[in-house]
């Protein structure tokens, strides 16, 4: 792939800044830090301008805070002004992530997502007998600075934009050398790229041709056992030879015993939720329904909360779920 260059001006660009700030602020407008911000608009607007242009960047100003669903993980929440860098960086060099991307893989692109990921896995389901099913231990805390920013030179040759984004990089560490901040745009960007080498390596070299990626979340479907046995032990060992990364225990399993994926169940012909999807469900409708019932929020705030939650039960078979649980509430 050609090296991209001469990105840095169109980072910098008055009007690429100015959009940047508008998606970083999405919804919310209303936060103190961010309010703060716009009243003096332009001032920052030309400090990061300058910035980007030096090469030289103010980065790393993390908020920690735990979540917990759907498991515990550590976010890092930028300063504001952090946010609308990375934006402004990946308005410009999105087309290049998105090239170097394999047709299936499915996190953080427009287009694909949890839902098309889960269509397309359904499919090869019905077509194969057996899947293997793997994921790398740690993915976002493992995953190794020099190789990243190695992975980003082969793809631009911008000294000032690689500058930039090896700030970003080492900003942050969960052990010495490795990580990235989960909770950066830049980091799902990069997070993504780090495996797209691997997944051109499991179609050409291994010719895997069902073969699905979310993020670090890899499927491989067969119809021979001892085959995806075989690329079990081959992916493993280019993970840690050329990531620098390790697997996690995987699942080799037939097909009609069911997928667990991306907090779905899936069968060759259907889709049934996990059993801590559906408790998930339940624990947070409930909250919507308790701080509507008790005034705390408004109609218009449960409805948005509800909606994304709505989507992903009936992205399966939960009719007689939706049925008890709402019976329950009412």
């Amino acid at each position: 792939m050609k090296r991209a260059g001469n990105l840095i001006t169109a980072i910098a660009a008055s009007k690429n800044l100015q959009m940047a700030a508008w998606k970083a602020a999405k919804g919310k407008r209303h936060q103190a830090e961010v309010m703060q911000w716009f009243e003096q608009m332009d001032f920052h607007l030309r400090a990061l301008q300058n910035q980007i242009l030096s090469g030289t960047v103010v980065v790393g100003n993390y908020r920690y805070f735990k979540v917990f669903e759907p498991k515990e993980r550590q976010i890092c929440a930028s300063a504001f002004g952090e946010q609308v860098l990375h934006h402004a960086l990946m308005n410009i060099c999105h087309p290049f992530f998105e090239n170097a991307q394999d047709f299936d893989s499915y996190a953080s692109r427009k287009g694909k997502g949890t839902y098309a990921a889960l269509d397309r896995a359904k499919i090869y389901s019905a077509r194969s007998t057996w899947y293997l099913k793997m994921d790398v231990r740690k993915f976002f805390e493992s995953i190794h600075h020099d190789v990243i920013l190695q992975q980003l030179s082969a793809m631009f040759k911008d000294n000032t934009l690689l500058s930039i984004c090896e700030q970003i990089v080492r900003s942050y560490e969960a052990s010495p050398n490795r990580g990235l901040p989960i909770g950066n745009l830049t980091s799902q960007y990069f997070a993504n790229h780090y495996l797209s080498g691997l997944d051109e390596w499991i179609k050409v070299q291994l010719k895997a041709k069902y073969y699905v990626r979310y993020m670090d979340d890899m499927v491989i479907w067969h119809s021979d056992k001892d085959v995806l046995k075989a690329f079990n032990m081959q992916i493993s060992s280019y993970l840690e030879q050329q990531l620098m990364c390790t697997l996690k225990p995987v699942a080799l399993n037939r097909c009609n015993t069911g997928l667990p994926f991306l907090g779905y169940h899936i069968f060759p012909n259907y889709l049934h939720l996990l059993q801590k999807s559906k408790q998930r469900f339940i624990r947070k409708i409930r909250i919507i329904d308790d701080a509507f019932h008790e005034g705390s929020w408004s109609a218009a705030k449960c409805n948005r909360r509800a909606t994304p939650l709505l989507s992903f039960i009936a992205h399966a078979d939960t009719k007689k779920f939706q049925t008890e649980v709402f019976s329950r509430l009412q």
